[in-house]
């Protein structure tokens, strides 16, 4: 049987060495390093660092978020799942998805929209000052637009790397050219639950507690 590495920070300390050569040459910051490595991690695929968008302000406004105790609003469970929501705790935050509870489904039944769509108009002025985090659903990621453009709603930061071929690489360009506030997103058809939950991760991780 061949021989492999068991402790799990040996093997995350050598995964980082191996992706640190795709970063060299973007003349990255060491926190935008950071937050490029979870991410390409998390997707097992360096060509992310070609596809990756952040903010300038974008990280530092997660951070202080976090460190402020604000809370993170998901549109799937899988990216409320993936977040490390002890290390959340430490800072007084939750971590939030109502997709799949029963009043959102009723309410976007009755509306023609989608249940990730009526979650984020559920959450509504919660979003203010807060993290959204979205790594499925474009709908949600085009409605908290919409709302931003609509009302004062203003979160802090905009993690929104939706996946697929319908409406998420429109939905990310959208957000990219027009936001009011910090995002991180990866262009085109990437993205993900976990590229999102690898996000917020890494800003938990980054943070000084």
């Amino acid at each position: 049987m061949m021989d492999f590495i068991k402790d799990p920070m040996t093997i995350e300390n050598r995964s980082m060495e191996i992706i640190a050569p795709y970063l060299s040459g973007l003349n990255l910051s060491p926190t935008e390093v950071r937050v490029y490595s979870r991410m390409i991690h998390a997707s097992g695929d360096p060509d992310y660092a070609n596809w990756i968008h952040i903010e300038p302000n974008a990280i530092e406004k997660g951070r202080t978020a976090l460190e402020s105790g604000k809370d993170i609003f998901c549109d799937v469970e899988m990216v409320r799942t993936g977040i490390n929501k002890r290390r959340l705790a430490e800072y007084g935050g939750e971590a939030h998805c109502l997709i799949s509870a029963p009043h959102i489904a009723e309410e976007a039944k009755k509306r023609g929209i989608t249940r990730a769509m009526a979650s984020m108009r559920e959450f509504g002025e919660k979003l203010d000052g807060a993290i959204v985090a979205i790594g499925n659903a474009p709908t949600a990621l085009f409605e908290v637009l919409k709302m931003m453009e609509e009302t004062d709603i203003r979160p802090a930061l905009i993690v929104g790397v939706p996946v697929g071929f319908v409406g998420a690489k429109e939905s990310k360009d959208l957000l990219i050219e027009t936001s009011p506030v910090s995002y991180i997103s990866v262009a085109g058809h990437k993205g993900g639950s976990s590229i999102a939950a690898s996000v917020i991760n890494a800003l938990l991780y980054l943070s000084g507690r």
